[in-house]
């Protein structure tokens, strides 16, 4: 594990003072340290191809070399401003990406991950991204860098740092509040105990998906009605809106997170086009990515139902706070003729340990066609 005082007084040696990114579990230590010591000059992004725009933009106010961090699933939302954008022959903006390798080849690492793993290397090449695979050797990270920084800023291109398991790791903050009396566990089991027994559901990326599964689980219950977008943050409410949309038959709950709605948050607009009165789409809000070590989103800040009414959702006007307001908000809204929302406001922290989520992600895609189509 790389000292991160060390880490970013290297990267300020060479100039590097201003970060952007979407925090990222293998960069833990490096995002917490950030958010720590640079609060004015590290600013967390709704999803990583925000963060490069970010980036130019600093570039071309003070010609200052930025740093973006994100994990290498993030690398999909990058492509189009790292090839359309900052590219050296548009408007050739140095920059530094420091990449989270979840999925490195050799490593064991969950299926969703293996494939993003393996092309990791490629698509920088594929891109003319120079990089250096990060090493757990402090001593050298300062040569690392200064090599970095000066091609990046010589070339005017970015320059990418990729960060294996381990190596800019730290602790998870302690989140645990009392703001809020709901956990994510207990918002969850209050929907499943008031919608209709046959409901289908896709749960986002991250401590939703774990939580639902492991509550089947306690509860007795059946998965097949369940789809866990473990990867591919912020689709959740799009598959669901696909599923809402050929079976207007049943109930579709999409239990979707404050960050991963933020990532992509333009899906929220379909909705003004369609008819989708069996869609109700539930916010999880706990203002952080808890995910990944706790960090804060926007998720406090913004006003998700006035967005969602905007976008076409019928809705209760205001968050959710308690148990008994997310049970009226749905006997108010399951049956109201369109697509719904719900922001419920829950507590951070995580409810307990869970074990890993371990299972075929083929089968489970299978039950849920066979429930669908059966």
């Amino acid at each position: 594990m790389l000292d991160q005082k060390i880490v970013f007084e290297e990267l300020e040696k060479n100039g590097v003072t201003f970060f952007t990114g979407v925090p990222d579990s293998y960069l833990n230590g490096f995002c917490n340290y950030a958010l720590d010591h640079f609060q004015d000059r590290n600013i967390i992004a709704a999803n990583e191809g925000n963060a490069i725009a970010i980036a130019a933009g600093h570039y071309f106010a003070c010609k200052e070399m930025p740093l973006v961090y994100m994990q290498n699933s993030g690398m999909g939302n990058a492509i189009n401003p790292l090839v359309s954008l900052v590219d050296e022959h548009v408007y050739s903006v140095p920059m530094l990406l420091l990449i989270g390798w979840r999925g490195q080849p050799g490593t064991d690492d969950w299926p969703q991950h293996e494939l993003q793993g393996e092309i990791t290397p490629g698509l920088l090449d594929i891109m003319h991204i120079p990089y250096n695979i990060l090493a757990d050797d402090t001593n050298k990270f300062g040569e690392i860098v200064a090599e970095a920084v000066g091609r990046s800023m010589k070339e005017r291109r970015p320059y990418a740092l990729i960060a294996p398991k381990g190596v800019m790791a730290g602790e998870k903050s302690n989140n645990k509040d009392t703001t809020y009396p709901m956990s994510r566990e207990n918002a969850i089991e209050t929907i499943l105990d008031c919608m209709p027994a046959d409901t289908i559901y896709a749960a986002t990326t991250g401590r939703a998906t774990r939580e639902l599964f492991f509550l089947r689980e306690r509860r007795g219950e059946t998965r097949k009605r369940d789809f866990l977008n473990v990867g591919s943050m912020g689709h959740a409410s799009s598959v669901a809106l696909g599923i809402a949309l050929e079976r207007p038959e049943r109930k579709v709950v999409v239990l979707d997170g404050d960050s991963a709605a933020m990532m992509h948050m333009g899906a929220m607009t379909m909705v003004s086009k369609l008819n989708v009165p069996n869609f109700f789409h539930v916010v999880l809000n706990n203002g952080v990515h808890e995910s990944v070590g706790g960090q804060p989103s926007a998720g406090f800040r913004i006003d998700f139902t006035t967005i969602a009414e905007a976008c076409g959702y019928q809705t209760i006007h205001n968050p959710v706070t308690d148990k008994k307001g997310l049970v009226t908000a749905i006997e108010k809204l399951q049956d109201c003729g369109k697509a719904a929302f719900i922001d419920v406001r829950i507590r951070k922290g995580l409810q307990g340990k869970l074990p890993p989520l371990d299972f075929s992600h083929r089968l489970a895609a299978n039950a849920l066609i066979q429930e669908l189509n059966g």
